[in-house]
């Protein structure tokens, strides 16, 4: 069977019903793709790719142990927004910023902040980027 030949079923089989792509199972395994895929396409070595999903793992981690501090730096930084108000991408990318700039510290500021800039154009939009900068940029000006 070839690479573009489409699946055979058994007769008289019939098919499961189609399932829902948000299970947790199927994001793991997305994430699994994305990363053996990465490496079937590349020289890259092995432990250095599967670096990310443990770092993307310790910043989910990180974020949910200490959500209230973050949401409190978050309130201290922005004058006109509360937390509970700001778009759900927004909330989550800073706190995700707000973590590695004020906790986790493996990461420059100057990095966390562009990185956070771009998630937030990517997922919520340009004035989402102005917004988060914004904020993020208070946030380092505090802890400097």
């Amino acid at each position: 069977m070839g690479a573009e030949d489409p699946p055979v079923r058994s007769p008289g089989r019939a098919s499961k019903p189609h399932r829902s792509h948000s299970g947790k199972r199927h994001q793991a395994r997305e994430l699994a793709l994305r990363v053996l895929f990465q490496l079937e396409t590349s020289t890259d070595d092995p432990d250095e790719v599967l670096q990310y999903p443990a770092f993307a793992s310790d910043l989910v981690r990180g974020v949910l142990a200490n959500r209230e501090e973050l949401d409190a730096v978050l309130r201290e930084a922005s004058e006109h927004w509360k937390v509970e108000q700001m778009a759900k991408v927004d909330r989550t990318i800073l706190r995700i910023a707000v973590y590695e700039l004020t906790i986790d510290k493996h990461v420059p500021p100057k990095a966390a902040i562009n990185e956070s800039i771009e998630l937030a154009k990517t997922f919520s939009g340009d004035d989402a980027g102005r917004f988060v900068n914004g904020i993020l940029g208070r946030v380092a000006s505090a802890i400097a």
